[in-house]
This record gives structure tokens, sequence and C-alpha cells, in this order.
């Protein structure tokens, strides 16, 4: 049985922007929806209050919030499969916790009662950096948001860590039908100091043939895989974040991957994912590798 997408639904208007395109993506893959609200109300809500009244307000606005979002998703799509729940829990442990039995997650960029200066709330920045499923963080233009560049980009990693942002990419744009534009960044290394022994410095060149070489190598099985997904390599003098914030201003989704380290418990998101997810003008996918 095909996973779930996940998609975290706390009533803002960023979450809304995210369960839109959540259920297209639902839509596109042929898997079904799972609707998460978590909040703390059982921490926030008088007892003795609660054991008069009834149901505590809190509970009330979290059933409202999600039966809210059911009807949108059924609205927008009634042939995605859509299910819901809402849960007294701390909203980044349980959408880790969804993960677990996810094809993805799927978040907006800023939550409810989020500082309006954050640039990208603290629960989507969690998730991110701690999930062991792929991760897509809605954020950008609108042209981005919906889909209409007809075109996803790939941040190619090494060969030896990038295997699953790989496969994430040609299924996702086997399922778009549109391009993937897949990027290698390269650059010369710095200049040894003036106290240090000077190299024979290596012409641009050489790192440029080893960069589409390292390509080449990472999308050959990908490329085999998926005949049919239209393919545009490249790679760009410059820093790989610069290269991919620049891309992304004609994309529908920017892809990076992740290392996990098996042990590490703390935030694992490297510069390039931090970047994108914080500037990115179109949805950013974050997709783990185990190391």
């Amino acid at each position: 049985m095909e996973l779930p997408l996940v998609v975290g639904v706390d009533g803002s208007d960023s979450s809304l922007v995210a369960l839109d395109w959540a259920v297209d993506a639902a839509a596109r893959h042929g898997v079904p929806l799972r609707l998460v609200y978590a909040s703390l109300w059982e921490r926030y809500e008088d007892a003795e209050l609660s054991e008069g009244l009834g149901r505590p307000s809190e509970q009330v606005m979290a059933e409202n919030i999600v039966g809210t979002a059911v009807e949108r998703a059924q609205r927008r799509n009634p042939e995605v499969k859509v299910s819901a729940e809402a849960v007294p829990e701390e909203a980044v442990d349980t959408l880790l916790r969804a993960g677990h039995n996810a094809s993805a997650l799927v978040t907006g960029s800023r939550g409810r009662g989020e500082l309006k200066g954050l640039l990208l709330g603290s629960v989507g920045l969690a998730v991110a950096a701690r999930a062991h499923c792929p991760v897509i963080v809605v954020r950008g233009d609108k042209a981005g948001v919906e889909g209409t560049h007809e075109r996803i980009v790939l941040g190619a990693g090494e060969p030896a860590s990038g295997d699953e942002a790989v496969r994430f990419a040609f299924r996702e744009a086997e399922a778009r039908g549109g391009v993937l534009d897949v990027v290698r960044s390269w650059r010369c290394p710095a200049h040894e100091g003036a106290d240090e022994p000077r190299l024979a410095e290596e012409p641009a060149h050489l790192h440029e043939e080893r960069a589409s070489a390292q390509l080449d190598a990472l999308l050959y099985d990908a490329v085999a895989d998926h005949p049919g997904v239209r393919v545009r390599r490249s790679t760009v003098e410059g820093p790989a974040r610069k290269v991919l914030l620049n891309r992304s201003a004609a994309a529908d989704l920017v892809i990076v991957g992740a290392r996990r380290r098996t042990g590490h418990f703390g935030l694992q998101l490297g510069r390039v994912a931090h970047t994108l997810l914080h500037h990115a003008q179109c949805p950013v996918a974050i997709v783990p590798q185990r190391v």
C-alpha cells in the first residue's frame, strides 16, 4: 500500500497554501493525503473549567481547523483520499513521528502565531532538519507555488551521498511531466597562504570536467530507469547556495539532499539547504540520505 503524503495544518495562511500544494501532489502521485494538526491544548486549559464546560476551547478550535482543512482539500480534488487527526502534542515531534509512515512531509513556511519577521517558522525548520523522510516546505512566489514554470531543479551532491535526492527528483519530474534541471556547482580551491608553499594550480576547466563527470555518475542509473524524463544537466562555477537560489526563481520545486548521521539528534541541515529554506522563490524539498 502506498504511504500517504502528510501535511501539517494549523489554520494559518501559510498552512493553507501548503495544504493546496499537498492535495495537488497527492493527486499527481496517486497517494492518500493525511492532515495532521498538533497543539498542546491540554497544557493550557484549566482542568476544572474543562470539566464544567465540556470540551476545552482549544480542542474545539483544533477540530474546527481540521474540519475546515478537510473540506478545503476535498473541494480542491474530490478524488484524493483524505484523512485527518488533531492531537494534543507538540507539533515537531508529532510530524516527525508521522514521517516514519509517510512518503513525504509537507509544511508551510510559517505557522500560526509565528513572528512576521521570521523567514521560516520554527516547526518547518526543525522538521526539515530532523525528519527521515523527504520534507517539502511550501514557500516562494505565486508562480513557483502554483507550478507554472513546468521545471524542477535538483542540486546535485556527491555521488556517494546524493542518490536518494536523485531518485526523488526523477519521480517528481516524471509525475509532473516537466523538465528536470540538474545543477552541479564547482569552484576552484582557494590559493595557499603567503607563508605556505604554493602548489601548481589546476586549470579551471579541469574542475569543471571533474564536476561534469561526477554529475554523469550520479545520474547514470536514474536516467536509465526514467527514460521519459527530460533532463537538462549543467555545471556552474560558484557557491551552490547562490546558484540554486538563482535557479529557484524559475522553478516549481528545488530539491537538495541532506545527510542524516545515525545517533545524531540535533539539527542536521547543511548551509545550502538552510539558505534555500529561508530564501528560495519556490517550494523546497529536503531529501535525507542516511550516512
